[in-house]
């Protein structure tokens, strides 16, 4: 430290001996000595030029003053214009509200009495999802629309408007509208809804949110009287296209008729069928409007005019649109492109539609396909192993009767993928009663039965098989779902002591009995009569929900003791008897040695004198 003082000591010196050295600091400029005069003239002239530097800025200040101004007198204006524009609007729009309010108000008003005394029948409000009355109704609408759509085309196309023929047409058009003006005034304002979550049940409510739907208006153009045209112009079908627009009334007859179905494919099949059968009407009354267009009769590939109109142009539309062949050939240009869209539109939508039925029918027979793949799969690994065929019989024929009986191989993939809730309540229907009546289990918990019925696992044994065996370590008790099963002994098992049937319940003893000593062991064989289907609970399951139900376990405690004692062997009941009495009376002491020493002389001088 002293030796670098030093060194910067000397440093500090010769800087201040050096005459050249000069200060870091910049130096500041030297102030130019100026004259009088000229010093008054150069303050005259930065005056000046303050002063046209400050007026130059005052008018670009003025200008945008002016600008900013001319903005906000165009702003005013265009708010006062858009204000303006608003209110028309909005009294525009209040005009509008105020008439349907008031022609609703009105029929309301009229259709009061139907209402009340619909009231009495159907309620105040219906679950558009469960109520199989709607879906009932709904039958009725989709009947109409499907009236509408078919024969309003072909009525369209085809000649069929007479004087003999038309009473009829307009009576079946009043009864298809009826049902319709039906639909909209009493059965869609009851359709309950669900809002933030809720339920709304209230009938006021449920009139306006339907009202206020987009379907509403849908509903009352697809009711728009134009057939009164007819009474000015000449009677036709045309008027009534609008009547086509309701058809969010069949997709939800359809989506309701699926949910309720037990075999909903059966109708996506019907459905689909009814789909193509449509598209093929449209093409007859397209080829006989074209044929007319053309001339009845004039060339070989138009409608000549004779039989029936529509069944022979329904049958050129099947050779047509499914291009089976065998047509007459098209001469005209008009008929070429006519017969050339057909083609065209003919495989786009066979094929949709072929597609569409394979879709239908593979997820209708998606189950049978997996078990046989399932099965087929066993029996491969079966052949590889070169497993006996007495036990590949035996395997087929549990997968038979499985699929049979149930229409799966295992209902846990199925419950598994329904919420906790679900499960819950299938499981309640199912088994509840039959767990209330075991011996065991009454007393305890209803919680605790719910958690064991939610554990519970399908068995299916076949005939002759054995459940359980003598001797065996018991882990599980069993409920006979259905079927039954035998108490078999005696030399080959072929004396039956008793026959347990559905609904029945054994092996719940060895649930509550310890491993020690073989305390837990089966003491009786149980086989399988005919086809068992049984419900198994593992003990592991019962101890895990025994651990949050500490009173229903001392229940059980408290009955297994019981139940092991009126149905325990006459040798587990001594054991349990000299087990009870060393716990209450402690162990004996042992004898002592000394003591033991003259016992045994006096034994011996016994023998002795003997």
């Amino acid at each position: 430290m002293i030796k670098r003082l030093r060194e910067r000591t000397e440093m500090l010196k010769e800087k201040t001996i050096d005459p050249y050295a000069t200060s870091p600091e910049i130096s500041p400029p030297v102030t130019p000595i100026l004259k009088k005069d000229h010093y008054i003239r150069l303050k005259e002239e930065e005056r000046i030029a303050k002063e046209e530097a400050d007026k130059k800025k005052a008018e670009e200040a003025a200008k945008k003053a002016e600008e900013k101004k001319k903005k906000d007198e165009e702003k005013r204006l265009e708010a006062e214009k858009k204000a303006e524009e608003e209110r028309l609007a909005e009294e525009a729009r209040k005009k509008a509200k105020i008439l349907p309010e008031l022609s609703c108000s009105c029929i309301d008003v009229l259709f009061r009495p139907i209402e009340d005394k619909m009231d009495t029948i159907m309620g105040n409000t219906i679950d558009p999802f469960t109520d199989r009355r709607y879906i009932a109704w709904l039958t009725v609408v989709a009947v109409a629309f499907n009236y509408n759509v078919w024969f309003c085309s072909a009525r369209l196309a085809f000649p069929y408007h007479s004087e003999t023929a038309n009473p009829y047409w307009i009576f079946f058009d009043i009864l298809s509208d009826a049902v319709n003006i039906i639909d909209i005034m009493v059965w869609q304002p009851r359709l309950q809804f669900v809002k933030a979550g809720d339920i709304i049940k209230d009938r006021a409510l449920t009139k306006v949110h339907y009202r206020k739907s987009q379907r509403f208006k849908t509903d009352i153009i697809s009711i728009l009287p134009f057939d009164l045209l007819c009474l000015r112009f000449e009677f036709s079908s045309i008027y009534r296209l609008n009547r086509f627009i309701r058809i969010e009334s069949f997709f939800e007859f359809s989506d309701r008729l699926e949910s309720i179905m037990a075999k909903a494919y059966i109708w996506r099949v019907a459905r689909t069928t009814g789909y193509l059968l449509f598209m093929l009407h449209l093409n007859a009354c397209a080829f006989y409007v074209a044929s007319v267009h053309q001339g009845l009769a004039t060339t070989t590939w138009v409608y000549d005019g004779k039989g029936s109109a529509y069944l022979r142009c329904y049958y050129f539309a099947v050779r047509s649109l499914i291009n089976i062949g065998g047509l007459p050939e098209p001469i005209t240009t008009f008929e070429i492109s006519f017969q050339m869209t057909n083609f065209f539109i003919g495989v786009f939508v066979f094929s949709s539609l072929i597609g569409q039925m394979r879709d239908v029918i593979g997820a209708a027979t998606a189950g049978e396909t997996y078990f046989r793949a399932s099965m087929d799969g066993c029996v491969a690994y079966m052949n590889t192993y070169s497993i006996p065929k007495l036990v590949q019989n035996r395997v087929r024929t549990w997968y038979n009767y499985t699929w049979a009986a149930q229409g799966m191989l295992d209902e846990s993939e199925l419950l598994d993928k329904m919420p906790l809730v679900m499960r819950t309540a299938i499981a309640v229907d199912i088994n509840l009663a039959t767990f209330q009546k075991i011996a065991l289990f009454q007393g305890c918990d209803q919680q605790m039965l719910v958690d064991m019925l939610l554990r519970l696992k399908s068995i299916v044994y076949l005939p002759g098989d054995f459940v359980v065996k003598k001797g065996d370590i018991g882990k599980e008790m069993y409920i006979i779902k259905s079927g039954a099963v035998q108490v078999v002994g005696g030399p080959d098992n072929s004396i039956v002591f008793v026959t347990l049937k559905a609904g029945c319940v054994f092996g719940e003893i060895s649930l509550l009995q310890s491993a020690k000593d073989g305390g837990n062991r089966r003491t009786a064989n149980v086989k399988a009569h005919g086809f068992a289907n049984l419900f198994v609970l593992e003990k592991k399951d019962l101890f895990d929900i025994l651990v949050h139900y500490p009173e229903s376990q001392k229940v059980l405690a408290r009955k297994g003791r019981k139940l092991i004692k009126a149905k325990g062997p006459a040798a587990a009941k001594t054991t349990e008897e000299k087990q009870k009495g060393l716990t209450l009376f402690g162990q004996k002491p042992p004898t002592p040695k000394m003591l033991k020493a003259f016992g045994n002389f006096g034994g011996l001088m016994d023998k002795l004198k003997v």
